[in-house]
């Protein structure tokens, strides 16, 4: 429960409202004034509204609050003592003063700037109420307009995150996967490139084989010409000492 001194709305003393006790505090915590009731009833637009239909239309637009303390509830009703000139610009030194103490910020998303800014515009209605309440009921459904765009904006807003930790944790995924791929496909080229190596080697030794086994028969074709030659020459003295013998 906020202290009234540490709020920029105007309400009356507390009132003790009933023990905190058996049922009697129960009901008594849910007490409930109905807009319905205490607006329609005897009200029209060319009869003036009495001091009690304001006082009930002021605790429709904002509810009293209530707490318990001490084994015991208290209630704190609305204000509805009219506002002077002097009260609006000392609500307007309040404010500046609280934003500076709480430190709000100045520009962009701030709840406590929100907050102040809220409380000020309720105390605006409460004194609009007092002097017309046709128009702080007006200016009742426009607050309402503004926390309910508000409420889309901040729906929104959770929305578009859980959307984006969706989609962040979706592209983590497909990260961790695609690594995952990226390093099955570097073992596979290390694999290939040692079985290349391999490849090659075995080749190597087998044109390296082959090179030997060709020099080898080479030399050996080239002896056994050789020795064929001697063979030949030999035996073409031998017939021609042959026929010059038969001469």
């Amino acid at each position: 429960m906020i202290p009234a001194s540490e709020t920029l709305l105007k309400f009356r003393n507390p009132a003790l409202l009933s023990a905190h006790t058996g049922a009697s505090a129960s009901q008594a915590r849910h007490i409930k004034i109905s807009p319905t009731k205490c607006i329609l009833p005897g009200v029209r637009k060319d009869d003036a509204i009495d001091k009690q239909s304001i006082e009930c239309i002021l605790n429709a637009i904002l509810p009293p609050r209530q707490w318990s303390e001490n084994s015991q509830i208290w209630i704190q009703q609305i204000s509805t003592v009219p506002a002077t000139r002097t009260d609006v610009i000392t609500m307007q030194e309040h404010l500046d003063r609280k934003l500076q103490q709480r430190q709000a910020r100045e520009t962009g998303i701030c709840p406590i700037r929100r907050e102040l800014y809220a409380q000020c515009l309720d105390e605006l209605i409460r004194q609009i109420t007092i002097n017309c309440p046709e128009r702080g009921l007006l200016l009742l459904r426009v607050r309402n307009e503004i926390l309910m765009t508000f409420a889309t904006y901040d729906t929104l807003y959770e929305s578009s995150v859980a959307f984006g930790l969706r989609k962040a944790l979706q592209g983590d995924l497909e990260k961790i996967l695609l690594r995952q791929q990226i390093e099955a496909l570097k073992q596979e080229i290390t694999k290939l490139q040692n079985d290349l190596s391999e490849m090659k080697a075995k080749y190597d030794a087998a044109e390296k084989r082959h090179a030997e086994r060709k020099e080898l028969n080479v030399k050996r074709h080239s002896e056994d010409i050789v020795t064929l030659r001697k063979i030949n020459q030999q035996l073409k003295l031998q017939l021609e000492g042959v026929i010059t013998y038969r001469r």
